[in-house]
């Protein structure tokens, strides 16, 4: 019988060094001789990429007085035809329903939203925009050049083969939980 190292429960087939990619993407640096599942490195980075470009988005979009999360339900809520209903919101910005429900009622309170009494159902509700919220989505729309800036740094070449690479990811993480793929990117 064959005995296979195992570590945290894996083969070490499976495992590879753990490397963290130094600045600007140069040679991976080695720390230590821990060992971390293939594809671990890349799920860090798409984390790193996508905080990092919440937070200059965030930095640009203070001005209008929201956060990243309350413009992306904005945009949704516009995006949908007539006002939206929290299911729609909550696949949409792929969030549990409670959690949009609280974001919701903290938006209502700032005065950026109100619900409205879903007449195809007796007990849901859908979201509209106030004359606060349409502001604050205009604002928040007059600095959309602060993401198309960042990835800019790609070529149009490299912008479709990442799309194309994050639709499987996404689809394939999807269908691992028993979902459907959602809306396609806008």
């Amino acid at each position: 019988m064959k005995r296979l190292n195992v570590v945290g429960g894996a083969p070490a087939s499976n495992l590879r060094s753990n490397v963290r990619l130094g600045h600007h993407g140069e040679t991976p640096m080695r720390r230590g001789k821990v060992q971390v599942p293939e594809g671990t490195d890349i799920y860090a980075l798409l984390l790193q990429c996508g905080h990092s470009i919440t937070k200059v988005g965030q930095k640009e979009i203070k001005e209008a007085g929201i956060t990243m999360t309350q413009a992306a339900l904005l945009f949704v809520v516009k995006a949908t035809d007539g006002p939206a209903t929290l299911s729609e919101i909550s696949r949409w910005l792929f969030r549990e329903r409670h959690t949009v429900f609280a974001l919701v009622k903290q938006m209502e309170r700032q005065g950026l939203v109100t619900r409205v009494k879903d007449l195809k159902r007796k007990n849901a509700f859908r979201v509209v925009l106030t004359e606060k919220g349409e502001e604050a989505y205009r604002g928040a729309m007059a600095k959309e050049h602060v993401i198309p800036d960042v990835v800019s740094c790609l070529s149009q070449e490299e912008r479709d083969n990442l799309r194309s690479c994050l639709l499987k990811l996404r689809d394939e993480a999807l269908s691992r939980l028993g979902e459907p793929p959602r809306f396609p990117v806008p």
